[in-house]
């Protein structure tokens, strides 16, 4: 059976590329100390040396509309066309081509369909920067076969908080269940307190910062009863207007499991966001 090699969970700030890449008076102040931090994360992905990657993210009104909106997704296509046209204007993202693993998208599909979850699916699937940007931190070669999972973390009514912490469980339960020798990383990325378009967007932080703690806290121990005690999707708007997000890194515990501590963990506050970045090795750190 497949082996998961490590759990890794983070947010996807769409302008790390272009603050990484950029040099003289267009390098922002912050880049140096965001491009080491992003480095050392790197390395715990590098480390697991996966053949497929599983993503998990939620597409920001690209593909996804009020006109069909599934609440879990699975794409399952040979190839995956990446970023939209608005991602490469105003972050400067360029434009991919990922491959997938149709075998595992299929496994996935059928076994989850069987264990109680109604997943959608695309064979035309084109990804955007929540599963572009982990892809860019993290193996920028990405030269790694992908099964994207797509969450409804945007459009109501959504799922409930433990429903993410239940598909998490389940997809771990299942690529472990996969007829293959072959080594799987599971990818989330998601928010902490997060502001779009309102008053507390642009701070030189996230909008509650007390929520940021709360939650590295949660993720990087593995609390997930204290989690799911306080986090439900009326409280989630409290702490910023886009922070239902925080739902795919619920997930993502649920993918680790209840009380599993996180092996690597950081965090870094930008101009209007907290990125957090954590790996998880189920069968313990790989040796050098």
């Amino acid at each position: 059976m497949a082996t998961v090699v490590a759990v890794i969970a983070s947010t996807h700030h769409p302008f790390y590329y272009r603050a990484s890449t950029a040099t003289g008076e267009d390098r922002p102040p912050f880049a140096d100390e965001w491009v080491r931090k992003i480095l050392t994360f790197r390395e715990t992905l590098t480390r697991a040396d996966p053949d497929v990657l599983v993503m998990v993210g939620s597409d920001h009104f690209h593909q996804l509309w009020l006109d069909n909106m599934p609440q879990f997704l699975i794409g399952k296509a040979p190839f995956y066309d990446a970023n939209w046209y608005n991602e490469e204007r105003e972050f400067g993202l360029p434009r991919m081509l990922l491959r997938g693993q149709e075998d595992l998208s299929g496994h996935l599909l059928r076994e989850g369909l069987d264990a109680g979850f109604d997943l959608a699916f695309s064979n035309e699937l084109r990804i955007d920067h929540s599963i572009t940007c982990p892809i860019i931190t993290l193996r920028p070669e990405a030269d790694l076969p992908i099964v994207p999972i797509y969450t409804n973390i945007f459009a109501p009514p959504l799922p409930q908080p433990k429903r993410f912490v239940q598909l998490g469980r389940t997809i771990r339960e299942l690529v472990e269940s996969w007829p293959s020798d072959l080594r799987v990383a599971i990818v989330g990325t998601g928010h902490l307190s997060l502001e779009l378009g309102g008053p507390r967007q642009f701070g030189p932080h996230g909008p509650d910062p007390e929520f940021d703690r709360r939650a590295v806290e949660w993720i990087a121990n593995g609390d997930l009863d204290g989690c799911l005690a306080e986090v439900t999707l009326d409280s989630l708007h409290a702490p910023g207007n886009a922070t239902h997000g925080f739902m795919d890194f619920m997930l993502m515990m649920g993918v680790a499991g209840a009380g599993a501590r996180a092996d690597h963990v950081d965090t870094l506050d930008l101009f209007h966001t907290m990125e957090a970045y954590f790996t998880w090795y189920p069968n313990g750190a790989p040796t050098a």
